[in-house]
């Protein structure tokens, strides 16, 4: 297949949907697989895996499909790969089946698929070595502990060494009205110092905000709402819609309901802000969170044998990286700022932006 053929999208789907589903099979199951069972053959307990199988019994073909055999050993490895629950759906001969069937269909997609030279395809290509990076990773992960499994002292260590990250700063709720100018800001805010109730402030913000959200749909007393934040310097509770200086203003209000007694100008605009909710600072214990800190090990531990896995390939597979090269690779985007959607070569608009390389910087 040469460098500017391209394959139809049903070809594409063909070769895709059988390349993705053989080598699931082969590495770790395809989706459509995962509701089967049993095969029609006294091959014991077939629940306890492939490995339970005698060599005998694994290499039993159960069906032949040009020159490929589809083994018992090869069946069994499919259920090996699935849910234990999906496996207890699967109990009848006709289930059981259909998944020889599916076997069946899968390789005769294969190997058509491959007679015809889609296996060349860079999309399927691509496809492949995605789903032999998951088996690999995979393999990586089996073995490595669970978060039931990590010991109480280690989770304990971290807790004590990671305190901060488990106090919960104060955290407070802030609805505002945005003004235009000052003068009218200053008169809105008289208003709002004498509405006693969220109903009563939100239907200033109803009247007087710019704000387009202000005339949002929601109840009367959201209004004005653009949520929480903790105290200013707390990375962990900024708010977009929440300017710093609202933020800050915010902060040195008393009670909930108190109304900050200027506005705050941000930009081009005026802020009225009322304090309208608050959450006291709190503490976790150990055991409030053991089971986020049991999870969060468990993840380090599998990113760790992933880099260590990497790490020993890069010493057996030199990386070599051509810095000029793709520097000189350039992504445009869409006039309106978005970016655009994939589109085949053969259809791509003459004006649409594209990924380009300069081959100048080569």
């Amino acid at each position: 297949m040469g460098a500017s053929t391209r394959i139809s999208r049903p070809a594409r789907a063909l070769l895709l949907g059988a390349a993705v589903a053989f080598v699931g099979v082969s590495l770790g199951g395809c989706d459509s697989c995962k509701n089967s069972t049993t095969p029609p053959v006294d091959a014991g307990n077939t629940s306890r895996g492939v490995n339970s199988l005698t060599p005998e019994l694994a290499a039993k073909v159960l069906a032949k499909v040009g020159d490929k055999n589809i083994t018992l050993g090869d069946y069994v490895a499919v259920l090996d790969r699935m849910d234990q629950f999906d496996r207890l759906r699967y109990q009848s001969p006709e289930r059981r089946k259909e998944l020889l069937d599916e076997l069946i269909n899968v390789e005769l997609l294969a190997q058509e698929a491959t007679a015809k030279g889609y296996d060349k395809d860079p999309v399927a290509q691509e496809e492949l070595r995605q789903i032999l990076r998951d088996a690999m990773l995979a393999d990586t992960r089996k073995d490595a502990p669970k978060p039931a499994d990590i010991p109480v002292a280690e989770v304990r260590a971290y807790f004590d060494a990671h305190r901060a990250d488990y106090k919960d700063p104060e955290r407070r709720r802030v609805s505002v009205i945005i003004l235009r100018d000052e003068a009218t800001a200053t008169a809105v805010l008289k208003a709002a110092k004498t509405a006693q109730t969220p109903a009563a402030f939100g239907e200033l913000v109803k009247q007087k905000s710019v704000d387009p959200q202000a005339k949002a749909n929601v109840p009367v007393d959201l209004l004005g709402d653009v949520g929480i934040v903790s105290p200013p310097g707390d990375a962990r509770g900024e708010n977009t819609r929440v300017p710093e200086p609202v933020r800050v203003a915010l902060f040195e209000l008393k009670a909930v309901g108190d109304v900050y007694d200027k506005p705050v100008k941000v930009g081009e605009r005026y802020f009225v802000l009322r304090l309208s909710g608050k959450t006291e600072a709190r503490e976790r214990a150990f055991e409030e969170a053991e089971r986020v800190i049991r999870v969060k090990l468990a993840q380090d531990k599998i990113r760790d044998r992933e880099k260590a896995l990497l790490g020993d390939l890069r010493k057996e597979f030199p990386v070599q990286v051509d810095d000029n090269a793709l520097a000189g690779v350039r992504v445009d985007w869409a006039p309106d700022g978005g970016a655009l959607p994939p589109v085949d070569a053969g259809t791509r608009s003459p004006d649409a932006a594209a990924t380009t390389v300069d081959a100048g910087k080569h």
